[in-house]
């Protein structure tokens, strides 16, 4: 084990407290799914370019290997609900049925269990990492994550995923006010609309890293060479 920091980042170096013990630290992946990033899933099925919500794979990829090597708590999130759509609230059918994606219908989009909801192999869990499931955007929400980190002794979290926008900056919101220090990955999240994904981006670093900071996976990865 080592530590992380200081980060070169924006708008502070992070973390705030100089530097955190790898130990302490866990990389989240959210939702690297097909469902939002491979042909056919729910983004394409939406209509938009899933090259946008792919732009983060190859560094979110490289900086899990880096995590790996270094020990760090891997936890891995996949966004589905139940193959009997119990948990399915009715205006987020109706919506997704409405723009032509319905959840649980042709193609079964959203439902554990099935192809779309899988994490793409690029950045696949292996053996030993958590993978929390959730029924909404939050990773928070309904899950037990919280239980897991502070089980865990994590109190820094770096963060990957799709979409910036939505389930990783809910993601980061619900951390941040459960104490946790949070750094987001400009390089290792993606948006269906990129400028969507400069605007969450940018109101992270607000009154002075209002949830956290933002930065790259090569100064994460540099920040532990050292």
């Amino acid at each position: 084990m080592g530590s992380i920091g200081p980060v070169t980042a924006n708008p502070y170096p992070w973390p705030y407290d100089g530097a955190a013990d790898t130990a302490r630290t866990a990389l989240l992946c959210i939702d690297w799914q097909t469902d939002f990033c491979g042909p056919g899933g729910y983004v394409d099925a939406m209509g938009y370019d899933i090259g946008l919500t792919r732009a983060g794979l190859p560094a979110t990829a490289r900086l899990l290997e880096h995590a790996r090597s270094l020990g760090m708590l891997v936890v891995h999130t996949r966004e589905g609900h139940d193959p009997q759509l119990s948990d399915l609230p009715p205006n987020k059918r109706w919506r997704s049925a409405r723009i032509g994606a319905e959840i649980g219908a042709a193609g079964r989009i959203l439902v554990r269990g099935e192809p779309g909801w899988e994490i793409v192999p690029e950045v696949a869990p292996v053996a030993g990492e958590v993978i929390i499931d959730k029924p909404g955007k939050g990773a928070f929400y309904a899950t037990n994550l919280d239980l897991v980190l502070r089980t865990r002794g994590i109190t820094h979290l770096i963060l990957t995923g799709i979409t910036t926008d939505v389930c990783v900056h809910t993601t980061m919101r619900e951390a941040n006010d459960r104490g946790y220090e949070c750094l987001i990955l400009s390089d290792c999240t993606g948006a269906t609309d990129k400028a969507n994904h400069d605007a969450a981006l940018h109101m992270v670093t607000m009154q002075g890293g209002v949830f956290g900071c933002v930065t790259t996976s090569d100064d994460v990865i540099a920040a532990t060479a050292r």
